[in-house]
Parts: C-alpha cells; sequence; structure tokens
C-alpha cells in the first residue's frame, strides 16, 4: 500500500491519532528507511478469555500488519501483578504472577486467530522491568511530576473526592511508559481509557532520548445491549472461544446501527459496501465473517444454515407465495409493496398496519412507513402473524 492507502486504513475508526500529522510522518521516515514500523499494543491478562471489545485493537494490529509493519504484541506479566485503575474510582486487584502467566497463554493461543505470527513479536514486560533495581524505578519516576500524574482523569476525580490513592498506582503509567523505551515503540495503539498512559511513554521516550511514538486511541466497543462497555460481567458479550452458533446467535442480535459500528471496528470491508445492502443480510454477513475468523474456512456458512433452519422452523410456513416487483429509481416504498403483493387491500391499510408495528422483515420488525426496499431480495415479509410473502425486487 502507498501512504495514502496505509492512513485511509490505519486511520479508520480510530478516536485520535497524536500527534497531528505524526503517523502520516512516521510512514514516510519507515519507507524511506526501507523497514517496518515498530507496532506496540499492551494487554494485562487480568482474565483468561478475550470477547469481541478486546479485538478492537488486536485488529487494529492486524490492519498495521496488512500495512506490512511489524506487531509488538506485549503482555504485562509484570504490571499485572501490579493493579491498575484504568478509569475506574478503585485499584484493579493484583494477581499473582503465576495466574498472569496462566492467562497469557489462553490469550496468545486466542490472538494468532487474528494477527499473522510471522509478523508479531510477543514479548513479556518482566523481560526488563523485572531487572530493575530501586535506584533504576527511583530515576524513572524522576522524570515526572506528582502535578502531571493527577491530571489522569482517575486520578484526579479519586483525589478530589477523597478516596485515596495508593503510591504504586502512580508508578504504573511509568512502568508503562517506560515499555516503550525498552521495545523503540514507533506506534502504540490503547484504549480511549488508556490515553494518560500512552502519552507518558511519548514523554518517557523523550526524557530517554529516544524519537517519541505516535499515539493512536481505538473507542470502547459497546456490548450487545449497545449502551454498556462490553463485559463478561454483564453478559453483553461475544467471546472469541464461544462456539460457532453461539457467536452468530449473539451477533444476530445487536441493532442495526451497531453492527455498522462493529463492521467498522473489527472488519476492513467497505463500509458504502455495507450500508447499500439489507440490514438482515449485512447482519449475517458480520456474524459468518467473525464466525469464520474464529472456527476457520466454512464455519461461518454453516452457522448461519443452522440459523436460517432454526429461524424458518420458528416463524415461517412451508407455502410461503413469491412475488417479483419492478423498483422505481433504484427502490420500492414498502407501501407500495405491501398493497401490490395483496397483503393489504390499499396504501392506507399499510400504512396503519406499520404503525401498529406489524410489519417484519427477514424477521426484523420494520416500525417507518417510509422504508424502501432496494433491488434485491428475496425479502421474507411478515404482516401479522399469518401473512407473507417473499418478495424480490427488480
Amino acid at each position: 500500500m502507498n501512504i495514502q492507502e496505509q492512513m485511509e486504513l490505519l486511520g479508520r475508526g480510530a478516536l485520535e491519532i497524536l500527534p497531528a500529522g505524526s503517523l502520516e510522518a512516521k510512514l514516510k521516515l519507515a519507507a524511506k528507511e526501507g523497514r517496518p514500523l515498530r507496532v506496540k499494543a499492551g494487554f494485562d491478562p487480568t482474565a483468561p478469555d478475550l470477547h469481541l471489545g478486546h479485538t478492537v485493537l488486536i485488529e487494529k494490529l492486524r490492519q498495521f500488519q496488512r500495512c506490512g509493519h511489524q506487531v509488538v504484541f506485549l503482555i504485562g506479566d509484570f504490571t499485572g501483578t501490579i493493579g491498575d485503575p484504568t478509569g475506574k474510582n478503585e485499584t484493579r486487584p493484583p494477581l499473582t504472577h503465576d495466574e498472569v502467566l496462566l492467562n497469557a497463554e489462553t490469550y496468545k493461543e486466542q490472538v494468532f486467530k487474528i494477527l499473522d505470527p510471522k509478523q508479531t513479536e510477543v514479548r513479556f514486560n518482566s523481560e526488563w522491568l523485572g531487572n530493575l533495581t530501586a535506584a533504576d524505578l527511583i530515576r524513572i519516576s524522576g522524570k515526572a511530576t506528582v502535578a502531571r500524574m493527577l491530571e489522569r482523569d482517575d486520578f484526579e476525580k479519586r483525589y478530589k473526592g477523597g478516596q485515596s490513592i495508593a503510591i504504586h498506582e502512580f508508578l504504573y503509567p511509568l512502568v508503562q511508559g517506560y515499555d516503550s523505551v525498552a521495545l523503540d515503540a514507533d506506534v502504540e495503539l490503547g484504549g480511549n481509557d488508556q490515553k494518560f498512559n500512552l502519552l507518558m511513554g511519548r514523554q518517557l521516550q523523550d526524557a530517554y532520548g529516544k524519537p517519541q511514538q505516535v499515539i493512536l486511541t481505538m473507542p470502547l466497543l459497546e456490548g450487545l445491549d449497545g449502551v454498556n462497555k462490553m463485559s463478561k460481567s454483564l453478559n453483553n458479550y461475544v467471546g472469541v472461544a464461544e462456539s460457532a452458533k453461539e457467536q452468530f446467535g449473539k451477533l444476530m442480535s445487536v441493532s442495526d446501527e451497531l453492527m455498522f459500528k462493529y463492521y467498522e471496528l473489527l472488519t476492513d470491508m467497505n463500509l458504502n459496501e455495507i450500508k447499500s445492502m439489507h440490514p438482515m443480510e449485512a447482519k449475517k454477513q458480520l456474524a459468518a465473517r467473525i464466525v469464520e475468523r474464529f472456527h476457520g474456512e466454512g464455519a461461518g456458512a454453516e452457522a448461519r444454515a443452522g440459523f436460517e433452519a432454526q429461524f424458518a422452523k420458528k416463524e415461517v410456513p412451508d407455502d410461503v407465495p413469491e412475488a417479483t416487483l419492478a423498483a422505481e429509481d433504484g427502490s420500492l416504498w414498502i407501501v407500495k409493496a405491501l398493497a401490490q403483493t395483496g397483503l393489504t387491500a390499499s396504501n392506507g391499510e399499510a400504512m396503519r398496519m406499520i404503525k401498529q408495528n406489524a410489519l417484519s422483515i427477514d424477521g426484523e420488525k420494520v416500525a417507518d412507513k417510509d422504508h424502501q426496499l432496494s433491488v434485491g431480495g428475496p425479502y421474507l415479509i411478515k404482516l401479522g402473524k399469518r401473512k407473507f410473502v417473499n418478495l424480490t425486487v427488480t
């Protein structure tokens, strides 16, 4: 890819790239020097299983690999034993080192379902942090001030609220920042809740006389409820290790709006093409694609067939009539479709039925009387409890 193509792909879905213009400058410098960028993302393995929320960063790492760059997948086996509030108002409980290592092995198995192992360097930050002396740590601490630490949002809130902040919590962003010094990172990725820590990496690289990394932050992915961050504790997650059937079924439950965000953050697919699809078809393709990623070739199509067979068995009679109608200017007004297929006696009745929430298209309720059917199909249209038609729009 040329620089412009890389920028378009790497900027997709990103919240911020800091400083402005720095990523393009890094890409140009790397091309001039004939080397890949070193792109770092750190993971504290505080739980043994990944879900799609975790894979937002991993997907962005994969996109860097597509552009020819080297990924450093950093497992925080040292920092994971410290505990980090990460936007919460109290300290995250630390893990034992054995717990961290056990979880890390599970993480490694799962991330290589997305990343190319040949372009991935797996590192553990105990390699350098575990060898620091007390004097070394004090010298690193001298590169930042308490005032700077209190700029971190969660620390500031806790300080103003009279909640305690342990000294070791101040050390966490420092040692995370030092990871970037040790790894000579050109780019570091993180969630938007990690922005302070990522910027600390730039500060420490500068203090140690090294080129400063580019910061790229990604949004936190909402779970299936469309409201809260994806989380196992909220049971709104899709697990990487779940069965194909479970993954497909869960993804079919997301809203149309959230589906497009999942496409943006979890795939490379052209978003304009997705928007031109019928939402139900787009959702099935998304679910199949994600299942395929984690369960191998053919698994997505198999899960889709199983879902459709189950849906058909529950909802649709065996003798659904078929109809074909012509589009006008590339689409067909749903009200006309209902009247012309005989599901309603008139346009007026069609609008009343839609207002009464009696219309479903491909299993999804449609309450918009101005809804347009794009060319394609067949669309399974259901009106009320017993009226069906498979409609193709030409």
